[in-house]
């Protein structure tokens, strides 16, 4: 089958096209045929090995994470899918590999497609839907009535956890550009701060829970606008020590990583503040939970471009060059 293979990290390197061998099935997964696959600003980052440490791959890899296809084949273990099912799904880590013509995918981490979406709007949503859910659902618990900062919101985490968000009640703020604002505000944005011209510091304060995206400078601001008792969530870093644990990393790793967030931890504690590390899981049933929420119109997918299969190094430096409104997508099928 054809595929895009990192051979070597390097820093806005190209993946190769070649032809790979057909994924070996284990007993509780099934064998997807890629319709679609989404790009995620993690397929760089694994690309130019900034998760070395973390996510250990053995070269040469099959990259990407976001699929949307057909099943072809199912382990003797798997009960809920056939084959002909369409599904969507998040690869699990280290067996990745969507930006190729089949991925294997565990049972317990797929879903069936939204039937009101097309697979390249299917292909879209799992990595930054699963992604808001962990943040906004499972470790903010955010409700009705609080205050949210989501930051970068017409990128592809910041679209759909607006639309998120605002389904669970809550009032939204976000930062975009001003050719941006008509979008997130159509999403579901309340407040909307231009980046360019203002700082989110001085418009906002007493906000319930930021979901940061950003870098250390807006991580740091990010403390000072939280009310006691806050949770500030981020998806760019430092890692902490309790990610460190769930990954099972070595003690080296663990120590590196207790290093790295030791100031935001320390800052956070002085402020009553919660601070936590977000690298989000594949999850099938929180998917079909997406799923519903985008079948009963809550959520629509928000897609910037959709590029040809050849052209899946393009579309991950389009991806690099921070512009795309929404989500970018591979046309496999």
């Amino acid at each position: 089958m054809k595929a895009f293979v990192l051979e070597r990290y390097g820093k806005k390197g190209a993946l190769r096209a070649t032809d790979v061998p057909m994924p070996a099935l284990r007993d509780d997964e099934v064998l997807i045929q890629v319709h679609a696959a989404g790009i995620n600003q993690l397929d760089s980052k694994l690309r130019d090995g900034e998760f070395k440490l973390i996510l250990p791959y053995r070269l040469p890899v099959t990259l990407g994470h976001d699929v949307a296809g057909v099943v072809t084949k199912v382990g003797p273990q798997v009960q809920r899918f056939k084959p002909g099912d369409e599904v969507y799904a998040r690869a699990d880590d280290f067996r990745i590999g969507t930006f190729a013509e089949y991925v294997p995918v565990k049972e317990s981490s797929l879903a069936l497609k939204p039937k009101n979406l097309t697979m390249e709007e299917a292909a879209s949503l799992p990595l930054v839907g699963l992604t808001a859910w962990q943040a906004l659902v499972e470790m903010a618990r955010l409700k009705k009535g609080q205050t949210v900062f989501i930051q970068a919101g017409s990128g592809g985490v910041g679209t759909f956890a607006i639309q998120l968000a605002r389904h669970l009640g809550a009032t939204v703020a976000t930062t975009a550009s001003s050719a941006n604002f008509a979008l997130v505000k159509g999403l579901g944005a309340d407040v909307v701060i231009d980046y360019k011209t203002q700082d989110f510091e001085d418009v906002l304060r007493d906000v319930d829970v930021v979901l940061h995206s950003q870098d250390s400078k807006t991580l740091a601001k990010s403390l000072r606008i939280l009310k006691g008792g806050g949770k500030l969530i981020s998806i760019s870093g430092p890692p902490d020590p309790a990610f460190a644990k769930a990954v099972g990393a070595p003690t080296f790793v663990r120590w590196v990583i207790q290093l790295l967030s030791a100031g935001i931890r320390r800052k956070a504690r002085a402020r009553h503040v919660d601070y936590a590390f977000l690298f989000m899981s594949a999850n099938g049933k929180q998917l079909q939970d997406i799923a519903s929420l985008v079948e009963a119109g809550a959520i629509r997918p928000v897609i910037d471009t959709v590029f040809p299969f050849e052209s899946t190094n393009e579309a991950l430096n389009h991806v690099d060059a921070g512009r795309a409104k929404g989500k970018v997508v591979v046309k496999v099928r």
